[in-house]
């Protein structure tokens, strides 16, 4: 009663439904291999066929061998040579098409759940760490593409296996059957409490992982860091403790794990045992002939492992729930909005002689765990123009950039694109900021850019038809070319990860340049000249404000040294966004 009231619950909670739909979701990813699926099937069955027949063989061979009937020696022999090359054949033709299809439905699930994370909102995801987003992809993604092979098609090829070994039995002599089926129940009465805590386990020890991935990538992206501050030995100890807490929750599944298979190859061993007793006995009657009992004792076995193998689905089915929910909880977030992409290029097409201005009226936004970071602010930048928001660190300079690039979505007010010079309010049309927006931008963030890989193939990552003089252009607007040409491989030269080997004002050229090079409409610097020299950074901007494109550059600074050559300056602070006079940058200036 106690279990049925168990049961009963676990459906009123919606598991068994949340399970069902978990299943329905994974095999969504398996219908273009359902043909390879249906064959690894197909195999698994033909393998139980060629199981069947060897035991039948083999009864055969052993009473030709007592029975001295030399004459269907050699014919029995050989046909039992015949359904081993059989077996061996099927067996690594399953092997081969089991790695195929994993591989392929790998790739598949992870190139779409790829796809999925993308396209989600920025803040979404700032909520997981990247370690842990990393270990879904990659390590969730590979249990669920293995799971999908292994689930239905042994589920199907155990339950036909027992069945055809019952059936055979029982055809031939019901009372071994007794024994093989004595070890179901005591198999599922062992196995219950230990899939609960198998799951527990299971999900602790996914969490973790996580965490001491995130904990490894953090440490060697920032080894630096960590050196120069001579970290090392407090890094070492944070790593064995996570290491300790993962081994910990490792082990503690492995231990039930092995309790539970030392119970169930005890069951097995005493049916086994009871089964060879039985059949000693009848073959002592003369029932049954020596060769039969043999096939008997096989056919015991091939029982008592089905059932041993059906009931190590669950926890494989457990694991496959666990990763499928990680994977779900992720790809289920808010998706960017990207329904007016079309829309955005024909708008940036129609008023490509004029260029794209942007604007943004009555904005207020607020992080989701924080108070308003601005509220009601407004503001414009035009083609042919420079504008800079100008404040301390930690007042939303950052923040708005993310505005402008739809990557966080204001809770009032709005953002649009406009045409040329006009605005909102005296435009004949515009178009809102949206995820779309960012194929008319280019960014420069803070901080180093660079990827492994030479110059020119950073370069092209933005616009890979890029020809070698248009990239020579582009690293001349931003002050590169200078030191570019003097390394021995030009733009060929390789560069290591986030650009080592370089100097940070250089990294941070090369970043501008790749903007520069994309030739897109709106340009976003973020603090991204903050490690150039005042000449250099002035120099810079002149460049850009020269070149003929017509460009919205947008600059964040806290350093006014080169308001001069911004057309409207903006400060940010306070929560506000106030546009200065020129009295009032002279006087910034002045104190800076």
């Amino acid at each position: 009663m106690g279990k049925i009231r168990h049961y009963w619950n676990q459906i009123k909670k919606g598991r068994l439904r949340e399970l069902r739909s978990e299943v329905k979701w994974i095999y969504g990813y398996a219908r273009e291999h359902l043909a390879a699926i249906v064959l690894f099937t197909l195999l698994g069955l033909s393998g139980i066929a060629v199981s069947l027949i060897s035991s039948l063989v083999s009864r055969d061979l052993v009473d030709i061998i007592t029975g001295h009937k030399v004459a269907e020696l050699l014919t029995t022999f050989l046909l039992m040579i015949a359904v081993t090359l059989g077996s061996s054949l099927i067996g690594q033709l399953s092997s081969y098409l089991s790695t195929k299809i994993t591989l392929r439905v790998d790739n598949n699930i992870k190139a779409k759940v790829f796809d999925e994370i993308m396209s989600t909102e920025w803040e979404s995801l700032t909520r997981y760490h990247s370690g842990d987003l990393l270990t879904r992809w990659s390590g969730d993604v590979s249990v669920i593409s293995s799971g999908i092979l292994n689930l239905i098609p042994n589920l199907i090829i155990y339950t036909v296996r027992f069945l055809s070994a019952l059936a055979m039995v029982l055809y031939y002599d019901a009372s071994f059957a007794v024994f093989a089926l004595a070890s179901i129940p005591v198999s599922m009465l062992i196995s219950r409490e230990s899939m609960r805590r198998m799951r527990k386990s299971n999900a602790g020890s996914l969490a973790i992982g996580a965490k001491l991935s995130g904990f490894n990538q953090e440490t060697f992206a920032n080894v630096q860091t960590v050196k120069a501050f001579d970290m090392m030995a407090m890094y070492s100890k944070r790593l064995k403790e996570l290491q300790k807490e993962y081994t910990g929750v490792r082990l503690h599944y492995q231990r039930v794990t092995i309790v539970n298979s030392i119970i169930l190859t005890i069951v097995s061993m005493l049916v086994t045992y009871s089964a060879q007793g039985w059949g000693i006995y009848k073959v002592w009657n003369e029932d049954i002939t020596y060769g039969t009992m043999v096939m008997f004792l096989g056919l015991s076995s091939t029982l008592t492992a089905s059932v041993n193998s059906l009931i190590t689905l669950v926890p494989s089915t457990i694991t496959l729930s666990v990763a499928s929910r990680r994977i779900r909880e992720v790809i289920n977030m808010p998706k960017e909005d990207y329904s007016q992409r079309d829309a955005v290029r024909e708008f940036y097409e129609q008023h490509r002689g004029v260029g794209v201005g942007i604007c943004a009226r009555d904005v207020t936004y607020a992080y989701a765990t924080g108070d308003p970071v601005f509220e009601h602010v407004s503001f414009e930048a035009h083609p042919h123009e420079i504008v800079s928001f100008v404040g301390p660190s930690g007042e939303g300079k950052t923040t708005m950039m993310r505005f402008l690039l739809a990557l966080v979505q204001a809770q009032e007010g709005r953002g649009y694109l406009c045409a040329g010079d006009t605005t909102p309010e005296n435009g004949d049309e515009n178009m809102p900021l949206t995820a779309a927006v960012r194929q008319l931008c280019a960014y420069v963030p803070q901080g180093n850019t660079m990827l492994s890989g030479t110059i020119a193939q950073n370069m092209r990552n933005v616009k890979e038809d890029a020809t070698d003089e248009e990239i020579i252009e582009a690293l001349k607007i931003a002050c590169a070319w200078e030191f570019v040409e003097k390394l021995p491989e030009g733009i060929h030269t390789e560069l290591k990860e986030r650009g080592g080997g370089l100097s940070e004002g250089q990294a941070q050229r090369l970043s501008i340049a790749r903007a520069v090079l994309r030739k897109s409409p709106i340009l976003l610097l973020d603090e991204a000249t903050s490690a150039l020299d005042i000449a250099t950074e002035r120099q810079v901007l002149e460049n850009i404000m020269r070149d003929e494109y017509p460009r919205t550059s947008i600059v964040t600074t806290h350093r006014p040294s080169v308001l001069r050559q911004c057309n409207r300056v903006y400060a940010v602070r306070n929560k506000g966004c106030d546009l200065l006079t020129e009295e009032e940058v002279d006087r910034m200036i002045s104190d800076f």
